[in-house]
């Protein structure tokens, strides 16, 4: 697609379409069920769902037939629940599930509640907007734009597509940074329990010979009187600072102030904006792919992005595209984005491959988040294992030196 034509981009928006009721108004968003608060619907259901949809969908079945289908397999691989009985509100579900003692998955209630809906006239967006905190704006407006140009299968894959790629980054990020938060979950915890147990029993000697202690034992007996005589303090600080940081988080203020400087850590901050970019390009690929207009697609990446330092580039950036400048400029002009980025999509809009040039930015950054979280690691284990050592070590010292003293006068 030339520059200029892909400028002037002014289709009429794909609009997610919402149940109504009969006299024409909309129909409130439903809530989980109270029951299925604890047991949440993981973006892994969401992916494998999704595809097995697309599936049924591309071996021909209608729609409805479709989520029938899907909500019966749902229901076949429910959770273990010893005192599961049918009861009159479930009989129409009665397929071998109930009497094995398995309890129907929530999401399974809610692909039954959207079969359901469809079947009554809702088209399949409509249906699934029904329960925005299961389906985000991106799934439903991918949807309503996979309906309106009758390639819905295909949209539906590409979801799933990126529903996994989604999960095995953040699979790989939380596999990479479980080592480490282990290991100063486990250093703080052998150094609080010296503080309290250990020493206290070992320097009340040395307190009872009335002799001059060396400063690291004085500074030790120091650090676990304070710690006994105020340690309410210590749960109490971190009760009120997590309090008045939440409070201070809910201001737009003190949101985009955090979210920014989170981006100029030392090391972390370099890696949360790649994990940014990643996320926002495929998910912008992905939009533009299914044939979502330009505007509409930055408007739904915005809640996509959780930065809000970032989500408020990415609005200057669609006021900038709806005023006539082309995207690559646009992202430019933000200073936010790294050089290669702006590039790509330039060099995309030129070709008309805008979409391949988003995906392969999404590419490129996901390894590079899996490699820079790897290096992090590497760099994150010997510093914990060196400030364990180190606090340890001083403790060991500090019990140490008056035993000599005492060694030397004897």
């Amino acid at each position: 697609m030339p520059v200029a034509e892909y400028n002037v981009l002014v289709e009429e928006p794909v609009a997610a379409s919402v149940a109504l009721r009969s006299d024409g108004r909309p129909v409130p968003p439903r809530k989980m069920p109270a029951r299925d608060v604890l047991a949440r619907i993981s973006t892994k259901d969401l992916c494998r769902t999704t595809r097995q949809l697309a599936t049924l969908l591309r071996a021909g079945m209608p729609v409805v037939p479709a989520l029938s289908a899907l909500v019966e397999q749902l229901q076949a691989t429910g959770t273990p629940r010893g005192d599961a009985r049918p009861s009159s509100a479930d009989a129409h579900c009665w397929l071998g599930v109930f009497h094995l003692g398995l309890q129907t998955s929530p999401l399974a209630e809610v692909m039954a509640q959207v079969r359901d809906d469809v079947n009554a006239g809702s088209t399949l967006s409509g249906a699934l907007a029904m329960y925005p905190d299961v389906f985000s704006s991106v799934f439903i407006n991918m949807v309503a734009a996979g309906q309106a140009s009758g390639a819905l299968e295909d949209v539906l894959l590409r979801l799933a597509e990126m529903l996994e790629k989604r999960v095995r980054l953040a699979g790989k990020i939380q596999s990479v940074i479980a080592y480490p938060l282990m290991m100063a979950v486990v250093a703080v915890g052998v150094v609080v329990f010296l503080l309290s147990f250990v020493v206290p029993s070992i320097t009340r000697i040395f307190l009872e010979m009335n002799r001059q202690l060396p400063w690291p034992t004085s500074l030790l007996i120091s650090i676990c009187s304070f710690m006994k005589t105020y340690w309410l303090l210590f749960p109490a600080a971190i009760v009120a600072a997590f309090f008045a940081a939440a409070a201070w988080l809910k201001t737009k203020e003190g949101r985009i102030t955090w979210d920014r400087s989170k981006l100029k850590l030392p090391l972390f901050g370099k890696l949360l904006l790649k994990l940014e970019i990643a996320r926002l390009a495929r998910t912008l690929g992905v939009l533009l792919a299914s044939g979502i207009p330009i505007l509409q697609a930055l408007e739904i990446v915005n809640g996509v992005v959780q930065n809000r330092f970032i989500a408020d580039a990415l609005n200057s950036v669609r006021d900038w595209v709806g005023k006539g400048d082309n995207i690559a400029e646009a992202i430019k002009r933000t200073s936010l984005f790294p050089p290669i980025v702006v590039h790509i999509i330039a060099t995309g809009q030129v070709s008309g491959s805008i979409e391949e040039g988003l995906m392969n930015i999404a590419d490129m950054y996901d390894d590079e988040v899996e490699l820079t979280s790897r290096t992090l690691t590497s760099l994150l284990e010997p510093a914990i294992l060196l400030f364990m050592g180190a606090v340890i070590g001083f403790i060991v010292l500090a019990v140490l030196l008056p035993i000599f003293d005492i060694n030397q006068v004897i």
